[in-house]
């Protein structure tokens, strides 16, 4: 390759230049890092097998380079210590990662893979050549599709996404040398699915790297901001874990344990994340910190019992608080977590979290469902919550054409949903996400149930069908012979399963309502003396002003549309008439028709986009060349980023609003790195949120400071006051980031008023 040639010197003598035998030590300490990491796990020593796939990697990928410089072989490689190290996987999924780009980027088949390597690692290597290029392509349908094809390798063997979310991993660790536009599409994508799809597997630390990562490429300047707040309190958040850990490590001693007990800081973006959902600076969020004890069980205790050994020496010493206590430990999480969470007050004041694990439980915490397999022996059961919900995802996919995006959101959703927990009248429990209703409920059973489902009783009192479920509820579902789903029973449910069978259902019914009506149009046609064709069929459904057949068919089969004897005319003679009332209730409906598209003169040409260059947001005169987002409005300063509609028009969206992740995650490839110009006379509209003690002067000395200080004009103004407390919405129209910046500073020095925080509206 010319890359290659590049940075190649040809020595006299055939020897190889210095810098070749650099790039050759670089590999070979690499997978000699792979080999000592393999050797100290627990894994059977296949150390032959895994020499044998690197040297066939390395010999297949010889030549080519990373857009970093470095060899690309350097990828797998680190890919298979990830697997390794971080999952604790063995040499089969070692195996695998080493090679699996070479069906994809080089000329060798999965038979060749096969033929060398065996069946499992080639059907694991074919799994993740067939999801490859990121789960997303250009269209959202082969989005859809090539996000169903990872679920369903899931299903054959679950290492083909373990690791996947291994190369992901690697690919954000190195995502410094992508251009802008590229960084945020894989960000955005690694926070949409990549990072809920590890946390639902248990791998805690990887979905907090995944998270941290996608976070420092959207929000450097936060990302940077929190991270230095950190390191300026890390000594006194030292001294108040030593202070909180002496009197604990004295009592464990006592009891003979062998622990160790960490503090553990909460990951840049959770903090981020709690902070703009709580609306609160950095220095209100208390729980920056954790303590961890891991300890190692001691000789025929019950784990379980240790923990509460454990937790009962901690209270004795300091005071809990009773409804922040959570027991993983009984009832462990879908994705296989175990711990005993409580929080007490420390020695300085403050409430601090601790969590309790053993050295199992932390395992399984941190490298998720791939640790289970090293405690097989240890009677684990095969049933686990993960071949549930491999279940039910495979039911999701069994269901047919289901609508590209709400897909997505619906398994996504269901991925990073919290549990409850819930009791049927024989005491089995069962495991719904948040927010689940009866009807969830009713499906979770078996879907028969919920197709028949009109009602149920939770703890003895009869409730609708919409009515919210929480954990700890007993749930009686009441069936009936006569009911069957409605349309509107979509509204009810949360659960991607339950979503799947209504729908499936209501397709069924309009399929046989559209059949009945498209007897009744051809039994007109045969009237008429028409030919029976569906070119006919389509030219009355757009004479009844229907962009879809099955929509024409189903309002003659309910008897909201009369075919008259006119059938004929309608056919032969009226066609100006048919093409006006076409494209009029095209226009109407926004559906892009071709006959539509005849009509039009010239297609307008749409414009194109460097997307190596970042997109300059102009304003000349009252023109600008972009449009601004209408869900999170963003103003110059702001973090964003633009995406190109299907006008061809730039739609600016802030980084972290929930819409545009959405967008890079659908459609990477129309997203644009955008740069605000020097913005001095345009004006943009923001709303501050105001909250504080109700006083006499504090609304007049508000707008006396906006608008006299500042010369902000305000559009709209609504306080209100209740029991000595007032909180209102301010629109203004200012020029940037700056201003708003410095209009909260200065209204949050005024007395009474006690926060000041910017907010989409």
């Amino acid at each position: 390759m010319n890359d290659t040639k590049d940075t190649t010197t040809i020595v006299a003598g055939g020897e190889q230049s210095p810098e070749l035998s650099a790039e050759e030590k670089m590999i070979q300490d690499g997978f000699n890092e792979l080999l000592a990491a393999y050797l100290k796990s627990n894994h059977r020593r296949k150390v032959e097998r895994i020499t044998k796939a690197f040297n066939f990697a390395n010999q297949a990928h010889a030549g080519v380079k990373r857009r970093s410089g470095e060899p690309y072989i350097m990828h797998p490689i680190a890919v298979a210590k990830i697997v390794c190290i971080e999952m604790g996987l063995g040499s089969t999924s070692i195996c695998s990662a080493l090679l699996h780009d070479v069906v994809e980027d080089t000329e060798y088949t999965v038979e060749d893979i096969r033929d060398m390597f065996g069946d499992k690692i080639a059907q694991i290597v074919d799994g993740l050549t067939k999801i490859s290029g990121g789960i997303f392509g250009e269209q959202a349908s082969a989005q859809a599709e090539n996000f169903r094809k990872l679920l369903l390798t899931m299903s054959d063997d679950i290492r083909v996404i373990l690791i996947k979310i291994a190369d992901r991993l690697h690919n954000m660790r190195t995502l410094g040398s992508m251009l802008p536009a590229k960084q945020f599409k894989i960000a955005g994508e690694t926070l949409y699915l990549y990072a809920p799809l590890a946390h639902r597997l248990g791998l805690f630390s990887i979905k907090t790297e995944l998270e941290d990562l996608s976070f420092k490429y959207e929000h450097p300047k936060e990302y940077e901001e929190i991270s230095k707040k950190l390191e300026a309190t890390a000594e006194s958040r030292n001294r108040l874990f030593e202070h909180f850990a002496a009197p604990v490590h004295e009592k464990l001693k006592a009891m003979g344990l062998h622990y160790e007990m960490q503090s553990r800081v909460k990951s840049v973006y959770s903090i981020w994340n709690k902070m703009e959902t709580k609306k609160v600076p950095f220095e209100d969020i208390y729980d920056i910190y954790a303590v961890r004890i891991i300890f190692d069980p001691l000789p025929g205790v019950d784990e379980k019992n240790q923990c509460w050994d454990i937790y009962s020496a901690i209270t004795d010493i300091y005071r809990i608080r009773p409804d922040r206590i959570r027991d993983w430990v009984s009832r462990p999480k879908a994705n296989g977590y175990q711990a005993l969470h409580l929080t007490v007050m420390g020695p300085d004041g403050q409430w601090v979290e601790i969590q309790i694990r053993s050295r199992r439980m932390d395992d399984i915490a941190e490298k998720g469902f791939a640790a289970h397999w090293k405690y097989k022996e240890k009677n684990v059961e095969e049933d686990t919550e993960l071949d549930k919900w491999l279940q039910t995802i495979t039911e999701i996919l069994e269901s047919p054409d289901p609508n590209a995006l709400d897909f997505l959101d619906t398994i996504k959703l269901n991925l990073f949903s919290s549990e409850i927990f819930v009791f049927t009248p024989k005491g089995d429990i069962k495991t719904l996400p948040q927010g689940a209703t009866a009807l969830d409920f009713a499906y979770a059973l078996h879907s028969d149930i919920g197709n028949k489902c009109i009602g149920a009783k939770v703890n003895h009192r009869l409730v609708p069908l919409s009515h919210k479920l929480a954990s700890g509820d007993q749930v009686e579902v009441l069936t009936s012979r006569s009911q069957s789903p409605q349309p509107e029973w979509l509204g009810f449910v949360t659960t991607a399963r339950a979503k799947a069978k209504i729908t499936a259902v209501l397709r069924r019914v309009r399929k046989d309502v559209a059949k009945d009506g498209e007897t009744k149009v051809m039994a007109a046609l045969a009237n008429a003396n028409v030919e029976q064709s569906l070119s006919n069929v389509d030219t009355l459904a757009m004479y009844f002003g229907f962009s879809k057949r099955e929509d024409f068919l189903c309002a003659v089969a309910k008897g909201e549309v009369v075919l008259s004897d006119n059938v004929r005319k309608i056919l032969k003679g009226k066609t100006d008439n048919l093409l006006f009332k076409y494209v009029k209730q095209a226009l109407r409906m926004a559906t892009k028709s071709s006959e539509h598209e005849e009509t039009e003169e010239q297609p307008k040409e749409k414009p194109q986009y460097d997307k190596k260059k970042p997109y300059i947001l102009k304003e000349e005169g009252l023109q600008r060349n972009y449009i601004i987002a209408d869900c999170c409005k963003p103003i110059p300063g702001d973090d964003s980023l633009g995406f190109i509609n299907d006008d061809g028009n730039v739609v600016v969206h802030k980084r972290s609003c929930p819409i545009a992740m959405r967008l890079k995650s659908s459609f990477g490839e129309r997203i644009l790195n955008t740069v605000w110009s020097n913005y001095t006379n345009a004006s943009f509209e923001a709303t501050l949120e105001v909250k504080g003690i109700d006083a006499t002067g504090v609304l007049n000395k508000m707008t006396e400071i906006i608008a006299e200080e500042f010369n902000v004009a305000i559009t709209r103004l609504l306080i209100e006051a209740k029991d000595g407390v007032f909180e209102g919405k301010i629109k203004l129209k200012v020029h940037d980031v700056e201003d708003i910046q410095k209009l909260c500073v200065s209204l949050s020095k005024i007395d009474n008023v006690k926060s000041v925080t910017r907010i989409a509206d």
